[in-house]
């Protein structure tokens, strides 16, 4: 009986080794498959990771950038390469208006525009017949003096104005005379015979085509020893824009003279043989006169000092 008791322990023991045997393999699946479950985290761990594989896509906006700098500088150089580019045809631009100045300064445009070819001063020839002179293009265009008469059909009563001018744009015939398109200054004389009856009336108050825009105070007067009176503007008005010098009837004239180093000695003769001859003034009286109206002229209307 004691031996069927020891047969029946074993099996107790090989129970208990199974079962040891069972927790140790329980124990490692256990331990494997806590393994597995930890690699099984670290492999879902790294599909967390991805945000890192971000990065090359953060590379984008980096590549971007510069990009965008390259892009702003080149438009930048190209500005100032456009700027030289537009200096150049301004410069050209100056260069063709000074040539066309020039040409007009050689040539008169006026001359141009009525086919008018350009003057040559004739030394011999000290005046000419304002209109004959326009007709033969031989007005001067830079300057000159222009004497017209307004002769009294009945008496010795008489007005002569001197126009002086300078820097012509433009001459063009009217219906009455000729206009000049300039300023220019404008000197008056008076004479009044002895038998004149409205002596006492200013000049400036008297009947059309006696009157001269002048009064008593503004005119010096010279007394012939026929008791005709020379009245002579101590000073000239100015006309600005533009003047007509209107075309002679019967006895009356208009003409220009000409820029010669004997000018105003021509003008105090051409003077002197006028109101001698035409206005019946004494020889000396007339030549007196003529000096005076000169003097006033070149004192006041010269070109060689300030003239405007």
């Amino acid at each position: 009986m004691a031996t069927i008791k020891k047969t029946e322990k074993k099996p107790a023991v090989k129970k208990a080794v199974t079962k040891v045997t069972a927790t140790k393999v329980t124990a490692t699946k256990t331990k494997a498959a806590a393994s597995k479950t930890t690699a099984a985290k670290a492999a879902a761990k790294k599909p967390a990771a991805k945000p890192v594989a971000k990065k090359p896509a953060a590379k984008k906006p980096a590549v971007k950038k510069p990009a965008v700098k390259a892009a702003a500088k080149k438009p930048a150089v190209k500005k100032p390469a456009a700027k030289s580019a537009e200096k150049k045809p301004a410069a050209k631009t100056t260069a063709v208006k000074r040539s066309a100045v020039k040409s007009i300064v050689n040539i008169p445009a006026e001359t141009q525009q009525l086919n008018i070819p350009v003057e040559v001063i004739d030394p011999n020839v000290k005046y000419r017949d304002l209109f004959e002179a326009f007709k033969m293009g031989k007005l001067p265009f830079s300057q000159g003096y222009i004497i017209s008469s307004f002769f009294s059909a009945t008496s010795a009563y008489s007005i002569y104005e001197i126009v002086s001018y300078a820097g012509v744009k433009e001459i063009f015939p009217t219906g009455d005379g000729l206009q000049f398109v300039t300023g220019g200054k404008k000197l008056h004389i008076l004479v009044e015979p002895d038998t004149y009856h409205y002596k006492p009336v200013e000049p400036v108050s008297r009947a059309e085509g006696e009157r001269i825009p002048k009064r008593f105070n503004e005119l010096e007067t010279i007394i012939a020893k026929n008791q005709s009176r020379i009245m002579v503007a101590k000073e000239p008005i100015e006309t600005y824009g533009s003047f007509t010098i209107l075309r002679p009837q019967g006895i009356n004239f208009a003409v220009v003279f000409y820029q010669l180093p004997d000018m105003y000695e021509s003008m105090i003769k051409f003077f002197e043989d006028s109101l001698n001859r035409q206005r019946k003034i004494p020889q000396s009286d007339a030549r007196k006169a003529a000096q005076f109206i000169i003097e006033i002229l070149r004192k006041h209307m010269g070109f060689e000092g300030e003239y405007s």
